[in-house]
């Protein structure tokens, strides 16, 4: 099968129909400002191995900085991503090029940004962005450290360094009126993030799925053929896509030419972008020249995958309606009671002034999830309650069930 080669078009032709980049008219309008905040410039990059994180390297390598640092506890990702870079014939790479396979929370990273710091542009992509992440009060106090303590803790020494130009760090859709412990952690984050936006200058950015990035529900549709299993997907659930290049270059605009406590997002259409993912699936079997055969199950979708000929020119599929705690239907980048700014950029919207809370507020926040982890028996409910406290609006849906439990 030749689905590998053929991803990026695929992308273009089905998912994002842009035979071009969402952002191209803005990197060209901003071509020269992008490159004298870049140019010889040292940047440090966290979780940069992912796809969005990978992505972004990308793109501000285009713009040659002179240093580029890269930390991501994948220690095989970021093998693939040096190969990728040193491999790819339009990227000049810098002089100085290191990466870490660790954690941005060890105490090894810290010794790593006294020994070679200072950076001016500083991007963190180290996060937990899948609801699936929300299973258990164990996967959820991994979550919350991660997307909130840490990044707290993160900030907190890098507002002792007069030197860095840029810090951005992503987020999600999913902050925007959350219902899951996910997206509650972080619309914490991004509170985080405006509290310490007065002191350093800050971006973040609110964005769609990436098309076929790891660990999403597009690139499992190629492990499965791959492996002859069957394509299982919610048929409710509608989603907006952008691709691996575009979501590098939203958070690149976002980084570079935003103003402290900017929070950037794509411009999409809900009338004609949002998309099902069981729509994707059909598409991505027509396009290697297979027909779906429906099924009502799990097990029968395994019991027929298990038994296709290889001459077979059809393929099980398993569609459901999602009934996963914290999972929103649909998609939204911002509330009602933000302030948008629509004309700045031709694909990208800005919210501004968005309220920044007293660093003291955001560490008491912070020492009552400390405490309660500390708790024996803390629930996910009693997590959720002191979430509420401090997110009112937080609205959590509790099934009782989550996506480990789907094929």
């Amino acid at each position: 099968m030749n689905h590998l080669f053929n991803l990026e078009e695929f992308v273009k032709q089905h998912i994002t129909f842009r035979p071009h980049s969402l952002l191209e008219g803005d990197l060209q309008n901003n071509h020269q400002q992008l490159s004298a905040q870049v140019y010889k410039k040292s940047v440090l990059v966290i979780g940069g191995a992912g796809s969005i994180g990978s992505s972004y390297i990308k793109s501000i390598l285009r713009y040659k900085p002179s240093r580029l640092f890269v930390v991501d506890i994948n220690e095989n990702a970021l093998t693939e991503l040096t190969r990728a870079l040193r491999s790819d014939i339009s990227i000049e790479m810098p002089a100085e090029y290191i990466t870490y396979p660790l954690n941005f929370n060890d105490p090894i990273f810290y010794k790593i940004l006294a020994k070679f710091g200072p950076f001016e542009i500083v991007a963190n992509f180290a996060a937990h962005k899948h609801v699936r992440s929300e299973k258990d009060i164990f996967s959820i106090e991994a979550m919350v450290q991660n997307n909130v303590i840490h990044a707290e803790k993160l900030l907190e020494v890098l507002s002792k360094d007069k030197n860095i130009e840029h810090f951005f760090a992503v987020s999600t859709d999913k902050a925007a009126n959350p219902v899951s412990i996910m997206g509650a952690s972080k619309k914490l984050m991004e509170d985080v993030l405006m509290s310490y936006s007065a002191v350093l200058p800050i971006t973040t950015a609110r964005f769609a799925n990436v098309a076929f990035s790891n660990g999403s529900l597009l690139q499992g549709f190629i492990e499965r053929l791959m492996k002859k299993q069957p394509l299982s997907s919610p048929n409710n659930i509608r989603r907006y896509f952008v691709s691996p290049a575009e979501s590098g270059q939203i958070c690149m605009l976002s980084c570079l030419l935003g103003a402290s406590s900017d929070i950037f997002f794509p411009k999409l259409d809900p009338n004609t972008e949002l998309k099902t993912f069981s729509d994707i699936a059909i598409k991505f079997l027509d396009f290697h020249g297979l027909k779906p055969i429906y099924t009502s199950s799990e097990e029968e979708a395994k019991s027929i995958a298990q038994n296709l000929s290889d001459t077979s020119n059809e393929y099980p599929v398993y569609f459901f309606e999602s009934e996963t705690s914290g999972e929103k239907s649909y998609e939204e980048f911002y509330t009602e009671q933000e302030q948008l700014d629509w004309d700045s950029f031709i694909n990208l919207g800005i919210i501004k002034n968005t309220p920044k809370p007293p660093i003291e507020k955001i560490k008491t926040i912070i020492d009552k999830l400390n405490l309660s982890f500390q708790k024996k028996d803390l629930t996910k409910s009693d997590l959720v309650g002191v979430i509420n406290e401090y997110i009112p609006n937080f609205s959590h849906i509790e099934t009782g069930k989550n996506l480990d439990q789907k094929m």
